[in-house]
């Protein structure tokens, strides 16, 4: 790999850290940050809600996009949006301002992770492509479990501001790094279209809406009426994209049965994450009465196996089923939070660090394979709309773990936190089965193949239903 190649990984990892680590930093700071601008708990939520309804929304808009004026350009700009908001966060004297600079800092962010894929796999030849994936994957689960450690080292020294303006130098970096190195991609000759990037972040939006108020137990009127939106201008999407040859959301390869699954295995799996990294900070610090610094420390052995194990599992990725592994993966994981669950009343730090270590090994083994099942099942000039793909599922299965989270505090009160890991647990283990079904699924290039022979007939039948001209 050149230099310039080495470059640009730099500043792919540097901005997708800093993207990955913002999904989770303010989940340990949350009841600080509140408490310092005067909101009520059910308000302070809004702080993540935002920049997480932000991301989603326009994920796949800003990958489609990049595929039309180059995956580069929506790359460095969204390194500098994220800047420019973090920096907005840091400045922000209310809730109101917070939510709004974060918002800003979410489009920023999927700017990053809608197309961060797709410019890996453009520096990766396909027989080491794994790797490069396994490397990202180190990145994005290492970043977003590390967010609570992270956020109580800052806290330990510094206030809740300090969480943000630490992103604008490393930003900054960032930059500098990207500009001279992320290379130019090809572009494709589709137009961009704006209605459905409209009626995608209405789609995503409402339903973002709808989770997080249907979790906070608001009336049903709000949210049904939220879901029914997202779903409506979800099907008007769907028929506005039809026959359009990169649809902004790709449907057409959900027909891949490897890019379906893999899609379901990253939201089940995601979710039991958001489930535990939502969830397990309140354990901490409200059940065993452990302070901020000590709940990021407890919460470190997660990141730390998932460091390990993550590019181990990527390069094994290039040799065995992506499949396999992934079910392996998710079986360690779903013992891991069954683990957590049953946590003894007063567990000391060996006990909690055995359990998140298991977690993290399971978590760090699928990540990377799925990754790649997901780029490589698809077709090469379609890797944005595969790459916003895998941000979509991960976010959405982040999304509403936190969501499931809040609901289980409402039902259960105490043993909210217990309840969110067995739903984990459960989120998990359908994970792993939907993983090993791909084992049973025809290979991306047979269903590839397979699709284009069923359209020749029709194809054909086309061309013999045409006019004869005058030589024929």
């Amino acid at each position: 790999m050149s230099s310039g190649h080495r470059f640009a990984l730099v500043a792919i990892m540097l901005s997708v850290a800093l993207a990955s680590l913002d999904t989770a930093i303010a989940n340990t700071a949350l009841p600080a940050i509140g408490a310092d601008l005067h909101a009520k708990p059910a308000a302070s939520v809004w702080i993540i809600n935002a920049y997480q309804l932000a991301m989603v929304s326009t994920l796949l808009p800003l990958a489609a996009l990049g595929d039309i004026i180059g995956h580069r350009r929506v790359y460095i700009s969204g390194i500098a949006l994220f800047t420019a908001a973090s920096l907005g966060c840091a400045l922000s004297p209310s809730l109101t301002l917070l939510a709004i600079a974060r918002v800003a800092q979410g489009v920023g962010g999927a700017a990053i992770m809608g197309v961060n894929s797709a410019i890996i796999q453009s520096l990766y030849p396909p027989h080491r492509l794994g790797r490069g994936l396994g490397l990202n994957a180190l990145v994005v689960g290492t970043a977003f479990a590390a967010g609570p450690t992270v956020a109580s080292l800052i806290l330990s020294v510094a206030n809740w501001p300090w969480l943000f303006a630490v992103n604008v130098p490393l930003g900054i970096l960032a930059i500098s790094f990207a500009l001279p190195a992320i290379p130019h991609t090809p572009r494709g000759k589709h137009h961009f279209d704006r209605v459905a990037a409209i009626l995608n972040v209405i789609m995503f939006a409402a339903l973002i809406f709808a989770l997080a108020e249907a979790a906070q137990r608001a009336p049903a009127q709000i949210w049904l009426v939220a879901a029914i939106i997202a779903l409506v201008f979800g099907v008007l999407m769907i028929k506005r994209e039809a026959g359009h040859p990169a649809p902004m959301l790709p449907v057409d390869l959900f027909k891949l049965p490897v890019f379906a699954l893999s899609a379901v295995t990253a939201v089940c799996s995601f979710a039991a994450q958001g489930l535990a990294f939502v969830s397990l900070p309140f354990y901490f610090e409200t059940v065993l009465h452990r302070s901020q610094v000590e709940t990021g420390f407890l919460m470190t052995p997660w990141s730390v196996v998932v460091a390990l194990a993550a590019p181990f599992a990527g390069r094994m990725s290039d040799r065995y089923a992506p499949g396999l592994l992934g079910a392996i993966g998710l079986a360690v994981l779903c013992v891991g939070m069954i683990s957590l669950a049953l946590l003894p009343a007063h567990p000391s730090v060996l006990d909690i660090t055995i359990r998140m270590s298991i977690c993290g090994a399971g978590f760090g083994f699928f990540q990377s394979p799925n990754l790649k099942a997901i780029m490589a099942s698809a077709p090469r000039e379609r890797s944005g709309g595969a790459s916003g793909i895998i941000a979509t599922a991960r976010l959405l299965g982040q999304t509403t773990g936190a969501a499931l989270v809040a609901l289980s505090f409402g039902i259960a009160g105490h043993h909210g936190p217990t309840l969110a890991l067995v739903l984990g647990a459960v989120f998990a283990g359908a994970a792993s089965i939907v993983s090993g079904l791909r084992l049973f699924a025809p290979s991306p290039h047979a269903a590839r193949r397979e699709a284009s022979e069923l359209q020749a007939p029709a194809a054909a039948a086309e061309i013999g239903q045409k006019p004869l001209g005058r030589n024929q």
